[in-house]
């Protein structure tokens, strides 16, 4: 490729995914390039951004991996009337590249049918710098690592298993959920395990982070069929709430910030496997002791090894599975295969008969099927047995490459010119008390960046106005594109300054909402007027929307919409650019 070769005196390391058309490349230089007539290069370090905890720093989580997928799907389709190869180049930022090399790899494994080995092996040919292993959302020193490779072998064992879906995936679901104010929750499990942050007995604001009351979770969970409440925490609301409306509960509590005992391990499985319907689960934060026994389930049941389980489960929900609760699992994790073994044999005749699912999770159809049926008619069209499944996840688990950057891993230095970025010592307080979760939960919402957006939504269209500006966008799939105007000045994307704390709090609470809000209904019906302050948390994107304009290398403006995951916007006609 010529234009790369322009750059061979920054060019770090370079790999092709598709022959003249599709590349990844690391340069050694802050300095864009520049798109020409035959290459469009693009980047998305800081356009998906992951937000950290303490020291972690990916991987991205679904819903980026989905608009990854949909512009260079978009690219791809344009590129190819032009003849023009695409480019994805990324930094020599250790933190950055891993990234980035976790998204195209899981492209090629999603739509360029690549396996994670030969995905990986296109990343690691030749001479390369080694990738970083993941971590965990803890400030210590990292002792247990989680491989790029590790990442890539969940989302091949999750795709085939049918947990998500990206033809069928509602993205604005996954980022309106997930904020603190809407719920803190996310789906790990298709129609079984929803994860969230630990109710309070009423909904308040409380040092500036939003709490939830039971009641308002009620509607969410009828939707989606979650009949069963587990707690793992201590008592912080009367569980009667739940049970008088319908809901079953149990408290399977232990420490925050441990682990379970073999007791509460068994009684956990043990409801899980019993009840038909989906399950929410909450422990404070809903990440270390929530995360740590969807985990068990996901090895017992779909024989991921410990490293596949922990790299899905923060794929979905960044931050889970904290500290020793990742020793604990990889302890677990041959008896989980064995006890899955059992359990497959007994239930099924054949232990190596593994449930696929019809729909994966956020999945736009099922919440169709089941408006028009009602979720009780639909138990039986949930999963399907192939034989050819346990071909793949055992073919995964038996996987060996040879490659120095993963035997080399514990070498590898964790970007020391970089100093982490870490809330901790803002969080310190007086109350020496604070667990593990408090500070967990105080940290989303000292991520709260407030941006001043009025939405007029209705079911077909939505307008986003920012300063007095106006962007429409089509809601896409990536295989489906379709076209996008923008009309956004850049100045209506300047960033806001610094803010404090309490005036971030104050910005938030100034739009109307009281402390008898239902934050967790998402807009939908009729067409209403919605003023807003959007706080985002752990994972939404600094430009989940990305709007460009009409030739491959022009530059890009971002903006995203406000509310309603369920609103969707009118389509329009003029082309679609890269």
């Amino acid at each position: 490729m010529h234009s790369i070769e322009a750059y061979s005196g920054v060019l770090v390391a370079a790999c092709e995914f598709i022959k003249d058309q599709l590349y990844f490349i690391t340069l050694r230089t802050s300095i864009k390039p520049k798109s020409t007539s035959n290459t469009h290069y693009f980047t998305i370090d800081d356009e998906l951004v992951y937000e950290n905890f303490f020291s972690d720093f990916g991987p991205l989580n679904l819903a980026m991996l989905f608009r990854y997928c949909i512009k260079v799907n978009r690219k791809r389709k344009v590129a190819s009337q032009s003849n023009k190869k695409i480019v994805h180049y990324t930094t020599i930022e250790p933190q950055k590249r891993v990234n980035a090399a976790y998204l195209i790899a899981s492209y090629a494994i999603l739509y360029l049918k690549k396996t994670p080995e030969e995905a990986f092996k296109a990343l690691v040919d030749g001479i390369q710098p080694p990738f970083i292993p993941f971590r965990d959302a803890s400030s210590g020193v990292s002792v247990f690592h989680v491989t790029l490779l590790d990442c890539l072998q969940a989302v091949y064992k999750a795709y085939h298993l049918g947990f998500f879906n990206f033809d069928d995936f509602d993205v604005d679901e996954y980022e309106y959920y997930e904020r603190v104010e809407n719920g803190d929750l996310n789906w790990i499990v298709p129609q079984k395990f929803l994860a969230f942050c630990g109710p309070h007995a009423i909904t308040k604001i409380e040092n500036g982070y939003p709490l939830h009351s039971p009641e308002s979770y009620f509607s969410y969970f009828r939707k989606n069929n979650v009949k069963t409440v587990i707690r793992l925490n201590k008592k912080i609301y009367d569980s009667s709430r739940f049970t008088n409306c319908g809901f079953q509960h149990r408290d399977l509590f232990f420490v925050d910030g441990s682990t379970p005992s073999d007791a509460i391990l068994k009684q956990f499985l043990t409801l899980s496997e019993s009840v038909p319907d989906a399950i929410a689960v909450h422990c404070k934060a809903g990440l270390g002791r929530t995360g740590s026994l969807i985990g068990c389930y996901i090895m017992k049941h779909y024989h991921f090894n410990v490293m596949e389980a922990i790299a899905w489960i923060r794929i979905c929900r960044p931050g889970s599975i904290i500290g020793h609760q990742q020793q604990w699992l990889k302890e677990k994790e041959q008896q989980m295969w064995y006890w899955g073994n059992k359990y497959r044999e007994s239930v099924y005749g054949c232990s190596s008969k593994f449930p696929v699912h019809n729909y994966g999770i956020y999945s736009k159809k099922l919440k169709e099927l089941s408006d028009r049926v009602g979720h009780e008619n639909l138990k039986n069209e949930l999963l399907h047995y192939p034989d050819s499944i346990s071909r793949i996840l055992l073919k995964v688990d038996t996987m060996k490459i040879e490659d120095k950057n993963i035997n080399n891993v514990d070498k590898i230095p964790l970007n020391k010119d970089k100093p982490v970025v870490s809330n901790l010592k803002d969080i310190k307080t007086a109350n020496s008390s604070l667990t593990q979760g408090d500070h967990l939960n105080q940290i989303k919402v000292m991520r709260k960046k407030p941006r001043a957006v009025t939405a007029t939504i209705n079911n077909n269209v939505r307008s986003v106005r920012v300063k007095e500006t106006v962007t429409e966008i089509q809601s896409e799939t990536p295989l489906k594109v379709t076209k996008v105007v923008d009309k956004v000045s850049s100045s209506a994307l300047t960033k806001r300054g610094p803010r404090s704390v309490i005036s971030r709090r104050n910005v938030w609470l100034g739009s109307s909402v009281g402390t008898n809000r239902n934050l967790l209904l998402r807009p939908s019906g009729s067409k209403t007027s919605v003023v807003c302050q959007r706080p985002l948390t752990r994972s939404i994107a600094k430009s989940s929307f990305t709007v460009e304009t009409s030739q491959i290398g022009s530059s890009s403006l971002n903006s995203r919409p406000c509310l309603g995951p369920t609103a969707r916007v009118s389509k329009l006609t003029m082309n679609t650019a890269i």
